[in-house]
């Protein structure tokens, strides 16, 4: 993990997936450590592996349902696990958007999108490179490639301290090895 000191704390982490069920046990992970209110943005080429990350991300937020690209609705809601302190109904709702048939960056505000960045749930986005420099300061990025028929590699750039230190917990829980 690298951290570069300017007006806002940036934190990366290069990660290789060696399999498509790896790529969606490592956002099993994340999904595991967020709390709401996270925008998680995912570029990369089709077929690096966006929509299976996000299906394990889904998982770690407690979600049950069947995720999968929201290519033709822009944007899917998914209800997840029940908050401690909430409702029993209440639970961590992903919003998962898939902005490749977008045209315009603007269109994201047009269609009123931009509300649930600031929301309570988790954002996920697709093809937010698409988007240019129009996402918030803080914000994770992930930078995915293909590196051949079933390594990918995943570049983490969480900027703001709540994402470095999301990052910062995700590498802990990624990494750890239990020895006897």
């Amino acid at each position: 993990m690298t951290k570069e000191n300017s007006q806002e704390e940036t934190c990366t982490l290069d990660i290789i997936s060696h399999s498509s069920a790896q790529t969606q046990r490592l956002g099993v992970r994340l999904g595991n450590l967020l709390h709401g209110g996270e925008l998680i943005l995912l570029d990369g080429q089709l077929g690096t592996g966006k929509t299976t990350f996000t299906q394990g991300l889904a998982q770690g937020l407690g979600i049950s349902e069947t995720v999968n690209s929201p290519t033709f609705t822009l944007l899917k809601e998914y209800q997840g696990r029940i908050r401690v302190g909430q409702a029993p109904t209440s639970g961590l709702a992903l919003y998962h958007f898939d902005i490749y048939r977008l045209d315009d960056p603007e269109e994201i505000v047009d269609l009123g999108f931009e509300d649930y960045f600031y929301g309570s749930g988790v954002s996920v986005v697709e093809w937010a490179e698409k988007a240019g420099h129009f996402w918030p300061a803080e914000r994770l990025r992930i930078h995915m490639k293909m590196l051949n028929e079933t390594k990918r590699g995943l570049l983490f750039v969480a900027t703001g301290a709540h994402y470095c230190d999301i990052l910062r917990q995700f590498q802990k829980n990624a990494y750890v090895t239990v020895s006897s």
